[in-house]
């Protein structure tokens, strides 16, 4: 089996697991009750799986699907504000085919990136628990296995990511540096032929309030990309 089969049956297992009930019984009920803005949409209402290339040489790392956006259209920040920011970014440095991300079907392409998350339900008040976190962990480990072959850098979006990639990062088999080193925007630590970088996470009360600006996050993609060899 090659690299993409395996990547993609992770793919349909990831969206099928039912581990965590806080998390399954708020996902479904969103999907159910929808925003009146979705009510013609039928929600996706499940875990949504990583969204990139099996071959990428760099992988972003969020946090969990939104309510109304991954957990409606079934892909990484696809549908909501967060995602209008991530992907125009990616465009802007060449790493998208398209600024603009609102369904899984609207063509959107990806260049050498994968987008995941280390929770892939959608969580209450976009707060996964540490427990919630830790228990969706085996899922990125092993899609981190399958990507390293070809994985050169990292970008981790936001405190709550770095702390669940790191032990992620370590059980896929990198060497993470002891004392764990802390999350910080612009941040850069050297694993094993991988660089990893940390970036203030996409977030409407992050680019809203001007802690991340398009410049800001252009500039950790673009340093990413070209040590991802990208660019």
């Amino acid at each position: 089996m090659d690299d993409s089969s395996a990547l993609a049956r992770l793919d349909r297992r990831v969206a099928e697991c039912r581990a965590c009930p806080r998390l399954v019984e708020w996902r479904e009920e969103v999907a159910r009750t929808k925003r009146a803005a979705f009510a013609d949409w039928t929600y996706w209402g499940r875990p949504v799986p990583g969204f990139g290339p099996a071959d990428a040489r760099l992988v972003i790392i969020g946090l969990a699907p939104a309510a109304h956006g991954g957990n409606r259209t079934g892909r990484m920040f696809t549908g909501d504000r967060s995602g209008d920011v991530l992907y125009q970014a990616l465009y802007d440095v060449g790493l998208a085919s398209q600024p603009t991300s609102v369904s899984a079907g609207d063509g959107l392409e990806l260049y050498g990136v994968r987008v995941t998350a280390p929770v892939h339900c959608a969580p209450p008040a976009n707060k996964p628990t540490p427990g919630e976190r830790d228990t969706c962990r085996p899922w990125l480990v092993q899609e981190l296995r399958l990507l390293r072959p070809t994985l050169k850098a990292a970008v981790v979006l936001g405190a709550f990511g770095w702390q669940a990639a790191l032990p992620a990062f370590s059980e896929a088999g990198w060497s993470v540096p002891r004392p764990r080193p802390a999350f910080a925007h612009g941040t850069r630590v050297a694993l094993d032929g991988l660089d990893l970088f940390g970036c203030f996470h996409v977030s409407q009360r992050n680019t809203f309030t001007g802690r991340l600006t398009a410049e800001m996050l252009r500039e950790v993609l673009g340093t990413a990309a070209k040590a991802a060899g990208l660019r």
